[in-house]
């Protein structure tokens, strides 16, 4: 699985480097797309030490998800996302699309949010993801 977090939807989450690192265990590749210009990627990931797999770069994310399928060939391409803009994006370019709220629920991610009610989730394995 190939999976894409738009920028806002990775801001959203609690421990950005660890919903990579727990990514990691069941994707192949794993990445941010956005329209914000690169450093503001890079930055963001910086801080957070998140390593990417690939990221937009200057082209927006409807072109960054049809070139990242083209070179990511994997069974799935999976683009997390926080609104109906994101979804049509995703149907476009034949990405499967989660909202980050479901994403984060299947996989037990903490969001940003709910740091203080979260209690130590169990590891999710590849089956328990949508």
């Amino acid at each position: 699985m190939t999976l894409a977090f738009e920028l806002e939807a990775l801001q959203s989450l609690a421990d950005p480097n660890d919903v990579f690192n727990n990514a990691r265990q069941w994707t192949e590749y794993v990445g941010v797309v956005s329209e914000k210009p690169t450093y503001v990627v890079t930055n963001f990931t910086r801080k957070h030490r998140v390593r990417q797999d690939f990221f937009s770069g200057p082209r927006g994310v409807e072109e960054s998800l049809t070139n990242i399928a083209k070179q990511f060939d994997t069974d799935r391409h999976v683009f997390v996302g926080v609104d109906e803009e994101d979804e049509a994006l995703a149907a476009a370019t034949g990405w499967e699309f989660l909202h980050v709220e479901d994403a984060a629920d299947a996989a037990g991610w903490t969001l940003a949010g709910d740091e203080r009610d979260a209690e130590p989730a169990e590891e999710p394995s590849r089956d328990d993801w949508p």
